[in-house]
């Protein structure tokens, strides 16, 4: 299986013939690393990277894309080669979808759905009294299927998602960590820098996978399409943000793998530094990487798989072979 490949360094991108090399300079002396260019999924750059159109045409070639961070580890755009893997008529369908309120209302509250199942699941698993959010399950679950409108459902989703990190103090175990509101933009602690991490890794993992597909990243149904994003990579997101990041977040953080000493801080940034990156995208590919036995396809799937498979149900779903049904961990 093709890996994705990260840059921390400073350094040039080049092709030399049919090898793709990364170049640093070490003690005034360059040093090359070749890249298996038929190995790689997709490249995250996080630091200062020299490229020119001979290599970018060459990961054309082959179908890699590549997402850049700016210095504080925030995503700043990708570079998506010339899309090969096209249907006008599933962008037809998907485009009908959006515009039909109904088929657009289903899909959003799909999505919703998926991500409170994962919020609950990590809820459970993570000890936390039944009662601490009994609202959530019992009450702003509920209401979610009652909305007639995608206004309505991201309001009642910000509201689900408020109580959710309410309860990350009782499952993080370091004071260091704690968080008193979710801050975005920009986050000024540790906490919220490091999910703000994450959930953009894995906006860029979900748009590589959808690239690979036929469906078109810009035509989404929870978040509104807007110029300058793929939306619908912010729509799946919503499902795997709490089945893979979070989980790994409290992973990483109660067994003091990552710890207060791997952020810096910058006015009022804060954000990993390299140290912190590197450790934080080691755990995440290898749960990206993690395996179960798919109920339906009874084989072994990979997380990483698992959401290239929801988009296969999307495709399914737009061509009304089969209604489309959210992912959710069973296990």
């Amino acid at each position: 299986m093709s890996r994705r490949f990260y840059i921390n360094s400073n350094g040039r991108l080049k092709r030399k013939e049919n090898t793709l090399y990364f170049e640093i300079q070490q003690n005034g002396d360059t040093v090359k690393k070749a890249l298996p260019i038929n190995d790689i999924d997709a490249i995250y750059v996080f630091g200062e990277l020299d490229i020119n159109t001979k290599a970018l045409n060459y990961l054309s070639q082959y179908d890699i894309p590549i997402h850049f961070y700016n210095y504080y580890g925030f995503y700043s755009g990708s570079f998506l080669p010339r899309k090969k893997n096209v249907s006008g008529s599933l962008l037809v369908e998907q485009v009908r979808h959006y515009l039909d309120n109904k088929k657009r209302q289903y899909l959003a509250v799909s999505f919703v759905e998926g991500a409170v199942h994962h919020i609950l699941r990590n809820l459970r698993k993570s000890g936390i009294n039944p009662k601490d959010y009994e609202d959530i399950e019992k009450d702003l679950l509920q209401k979610i299927f009652q909305t007639k409108t995608t206004e309505e459902l991201m309001a009642l989703e910000g509201n689900i998602r408020d109580r959710y990190y309410q309860l990350f103090n009782k499952i993080i175990k370091n004071e260091d960590f704690q968080l008193e509101k979710r801050e975005k933009r920009p986050p000024s602690n540790p906490i919220n820098a490091l999910i703000s991490f994450g959930n953009s890794i894995m906006y860029n993992t979900v748009l590589t996978e959808i690239y690979r597909t036929q469906l078109d990243p810009t035509v989404s149904y929870l978040h509104s399409p807007q110029e300058k994003r793929f939306s619908l990579s912010l729509d799946l997101a919503e499902i795997f943000k709490p089945f893979i990041v979070d989980p790994l977040i409290f992973s990483l953080i109660n067994t003091g793998q990552i710890t207060i000493k791997e952020f810096d801080k910058d006015l009022n940034y804060a954000y990993l530094n390299e140290s912190g990156r590197k450790k934080f995208l080691k755990a995440y590919e290898e749960r990206l990487a993690k395996t179960i036995k798919h109920r339906r396809l009874k084989r072994k799937v990979s997380y990483r798989q698992l959401i290239r498979l929801e988009c296969y149900k999307l495709i399914k779903h737009f061509i009304e072979d089969e209604d489309y049904k959210p992912f959710k961990a069973w296990w």
